[in-house]
């Protein structure tokens, strides 16, 4: 361990003990300005900080030119309760950086794994995974590994396309280096994004292990002014296994969480420190990359709950895309966050005179059959008068709305009706404890695990309008995403959306069947209006849950030629 880390982490150690408005204010000062080794070079990959530091941004890296080009190694390493931790990281050494472009961009990766190859006698992904099909239908490796990795652009309108965003056969194995290459669609919403791996078998891992990053499309402040002149801060909630040798104590949750990299682990959660000035509004950027953790968070102010003004969801500014002007903000006091869904809000700091302030997410009941996602703290808001500013600050307005990608989507007669359900069976009726298969399935077809080389599950073609029920049939919840696209909320168990929740979404929650009565159920949208054909993935984003057969190929082919 460095002597930065060490400095860092006695000094943590004595904050967490001190008592008294003056001592806070010290210790605010001292970790506001020691070095964040986390984000770069510190003499081990994927490095962490320490459990109660104050919160670090994510390093930026911006385009330059309509183009943002860089390399990404790689990497992993064990930490020392032997889990396994992962992480792009750039030449410099900085890792999980955000990614700043503007609609129109183009987006250059080469990715390098740098992972160590597995032994040979190393069993292979999951099953269907090594069945390359034909040549033209392999990109990258043809035969998966527990070393593959690839990138996904979640949420982009980016062609499922191989050096694009291509995740059912895009493969990258130990050794190997490949490159991405691809457009940010013009009309891109500007909001929030994000990257992670996306290898069907090994995805819980992979992103539980911290190999993801912030991606943001620039441009918000022009659909909802009022973001203009906040200092933006970027969050990036992850969880990860419950160390083996944990504290005892307390009710331990199914995973530990982080925030930009700090810990709060059970029992204790002690939570991250959040610097603001009293009173202060800033614009909070919040991605939920966990694999399988539900958040909902509230702000707290010596235990009220303070109103989160919303101004995106899932990378598409609020109450925008209906073509008749700018963005509408949502007032909130708590908002769920589906594992790898986003929310974009302003917030206002507490007042000098506020004693508690508090970032917090609340309990989730996720079914008889879920994981255990309790109430716990993330972050403890300290107010100075000399708090570290985050680096960045919004734009001023620089031009009107841009063009409106959804716009009529909620007007349009829809050119198909589909019915899907999540179900899950034990693979052996007489184990209860032993592992469950997952499906995801069209109604009235037969429930498969995942398999690459499987026909499509669903074929349609562009510029269609689809309006697809998706119900929850099993006793745990399910979270909904589909790839390269968004969707328009109609209705939550067969009640029209309230205005406010009729927004625009790629991932949403299906909640559990309690066992008696109808199946939970949203009704969604599906706008094939754009650009986008080929085959893509829809799936359920709990990450388990995929990796156990959870998800489907959709094709969209190309609209018919006009006649001559």
């Amino acid at each position: 361990m460095s002597r930065t880390i060490y400095r860092r982490l006695a000094t943590t150690i004595y904050c967490s003990n001190s008592r008294g408005p003056i001592g806070a204010i010290i210790c605010a000062a001292i970790l506001a300005i020691m070095p964040a080794v986390v984000w770069g070079q510190s003499g081990v990959a994927c490095p962490r900080f320490a459990v109660g530091s104050a919160i670090a941004e994510p390093p930026n890296i911006f385009s330059q030119g309509g183009v943002l080009q860089l390399a990404f190694s790689y990497q992993t390493r064990l930490d020392p309760s032997g889990n396994a931790l992962y992480c792009y990281t750039t030449t410099s050494g900085v890792q999980s950086p955000t990614l700043r472009v503007h609609p129109g961009d183009r987006l250059k990766i080469t990715l390098q794994n740098a992972l160590p190859a597995p032994p040979a006698s190393a069993m292979p992904g999951m099953p269907g995974m090594n069945a390359p099909g034909t040549a033209a239908e392999t990109c990258g490796s043809g035969v998966m590994n527990d070393a593959s990795i690839n990138i996904h652009y979640h949420g982009t309108n980016t062609p499922p396309l191989c050096h694009q965003d291509e995740v059912i056969r895009t493969l990258v194995n130990a050794g190997e280096t490949f490159d991405y290459d691809l457009q940010v669609p013009p009309d891109e919403p500007p909001g929030l994004y994000w990257y992670h791996p996306h290898v069907h078998g090994i995805s819980e891992a992979a992103v539980q292990g911290g190999a993801s990053g912030a991606l943001i499309v620039e441009g918000i402040e022009n659909v909802n002014p009022i973001v203009a002149g906040l200092p933006q801060r970027v969050l990036v909630i992850r969880d990860n296994p419950v160390p083996a040798n944990a504290a005892p104590g307390g009710d331990p949750p199914a995973w530990d969480v982080s925030l930009n990299y700090v810990p709060i682990p059970a029992p204790g959660y002690t939570p991250a420190i959040i610097p603001m000035h009293p009173s202060e509004k800033q614009f909070w950027r919040v991605l939920n990359a966990s694999a399988d953790t539900i958040i909902d968070l509230r702000l707290q102010f010596d235990g009220v709950a303070q109103t989160l003004n919303v101004v995106a969801l899932d990378g598409v500014p609020t109450g925008s895309q209906d073509a008749t002007g700018p963005g509408s903000t949502l007032p909130m006091t708590d908002i769920l966050l589906a594992p790898a869904a986003r929310a974009e809000f302003v917030v206002t700091g507490p007042s000098a005179g506020v004693r508690n302030a508090e970032l917090m997410t609340l309990n989730i009941n996720t079914g008889p059959n879920g994981d255990y996602d309790p109430t716990r703290p993330l972050a403890r808001i300290q107010t100075s008068a000399n708090a570290a500013e985050p680096p960045l600050t919004v734009p001023a307005v620089s031009g009107p709305p841009p063009a409106e990608r959804f716009a009529g989507l909620a007007s349009a007669t829809p050119t198909a009706e589909r019915r899907l359900y999540f179900s899950e069976v034990l693979q052996d009726p007489n184990n209860p404890a032993g592992p469950t298969n997952f499906y995801i399935t069209v109604d009235g077809q037969k429930p498969v695990l995942f398999n690459p080389g499987d026909p499509p599950a669903i074929v349609t073609t562009q510029g269609a309008v689809e309006d697809w029920t998706i119900e929850n049939r099993a006793e745990e919840n399910h979270e909904f995403h589909i790839h390269q696209i968004h969707f328009l909320l109609l209705e939550r168990n067969g009640v029209p959306a309230p205005p406010a929740d009729a927004q625009y979404f790629d991932t949403i929650q299906v909640p559990f069947w309690p066992g008696t009565g109808g199946y939970p159920s949203v009704k969604v949208r599906m706008d094939f209006r754009g650009p986008t054909v080929g085959d893509f993935v829809y799936h359920c984003h709990i990450l388990g849950h995929e990796d156990a057969g959870m998800m489907a190929i959709i094709r969209v082919n190309p609209a018919p030629a006009p006649p001559q």
